[in-house]
């Protein structure tokens, strides 16, 4: 007993980063082992095994290995999976958290840096949040970059080409109703399905983003991109409250500090890429269309911008700030 009390006195006595265990979490997520998706989760093992002295160590898995964006958020809810990082349009629809709906609003934001300063500021920290109440710690983003459209068929020189089209989305309410303001046909259909439906014809188009079109080799199916810009694309790195809750409170604060560091340094590789994305595409035959009148487009959208932001007082702010608000 004596040799007990001297010990449990020694460890007590000692720094808690001393004592910290060591914690291995597997990270997952839904794009291709080729995308920015996993460079940004790589870049946050890297700070986590930095600022915790490798007393966490972060092991990425993509090519949905452990699952597509719902299996993830329902395995991160209930602690069968460590952590992932999930698109976040898929928030709101799969656990009812609305504000994220905020980051996929048309036309709010026109650059990367715009978008960063808001996730990096105490108002992305608010909405990360949210996912507090469904035990899940959200502690930083990554960027996969600006959405466009892909089309199988004629290149959309403008407004008027969009009607009709046969279109894949998230099947979100807000992207229904922002597709069906343009005039597209909207077709709500997983990630993972979209090559062989545009390669058979089910879809005539997508709404996506450049970086995903080259790792999921999509331009050998279509052919036609149209620059719109129309929103970004984050994903929420998170982790499961149980892993969370394992962490000492040394290796949370480091946890959340690479979180932070990530997420500007994904705003900024995002950025980096998009040229070199649109050569990549442009030398296997893809090619890159200019829409004509892309301020009728914004005008059509606009309406479901009102609407969205008149629903959540945090999507309001968020929208507010992406416009340069205060």
């Amino acid at each position: 007993m004596k040799h007990f009390l001297i010990s449990t006195a020694l460890v007590c006595g000692m720094p808690m980063a001393a004592v910290a265990q060591d914690v291995t979490i597997k990270m997952g997520h839904a794009a291709s082992s080729s995308h920015v998706f996993q460079d940004g989760l790589e870049i946050f093992a890297a700070k986590v095994a930095e600022k915790t002295g490798g007393s966490v160590v972060v092991e990425v898995f993509g090519d949905r290995q452990l699952g597509d964006d719902k299996q993830l958020l329902e395995g991160l809810q209930i602690g069968l999976i460590d952590g992932a990082l999930v698109s976040t349009a898929t928030l709101p629809l799969i656990l009812d958290l609305g504000g994220f709906d905020a980051l996929q609003l048309p036309f709010t934001a026109s650059t990367y840096q715009q978008v960063s300063d808001v996730l990096t500021s105490d108002l992305g920290a608010e909405l990360l949040a949210t996912l507090d109440a469904k035990s899940i710690k959200g502690v930083g983003f990554i960027e996969a970059g600006q959405r466009h459209f892909l089309s199988r068929g004629e290149a959309v020189r403008s407004l008027e080409d969009f009607a009709g089209l046969k279109t894949r989305i998230v099947p979100i309410p807000l992207h229904k109703a922002t597709w069906e303001a343009i005039g597209v046909n909207p077709i709500g259909m997983a990630y993972g399905e979209v090559y062989s439906a545009l390669e058979t014809g089910t879809i005539d188009a997508v709404e996506i983003n450049l970086s995903s079109i080259q790792s999921e080799s999509l331009y050998d199916a279509a052919k036609e991109v149209t620059l719109t810009g129309h929103y970004f694309w984050p994903g929420a790195i998170m982790l499961s409250a149980k892993v969370w809750d394992s962490l000492s409170a040394e290796q949370q604060v480091a946890v959340e500090a690479a979180g932070l560091e990530t997420t500007a340094e994904a705003y900024t590789l995002a950025a980096s890429q998009e040229a070199a994305t649109i050569a990549f595409l442009t030398e296997n035959g893809v090619k890159i269309t200019e829409l004509s009148d892309l301020e009728a487009m914004k005008a059509k959208a606009s309406s479901v911008v009102d609407i969205w932001t008149a629903k959540d007082p945090l999507v309001a702010r968020i929208t507010n700030a992406l416009r340069g608000g205060s």
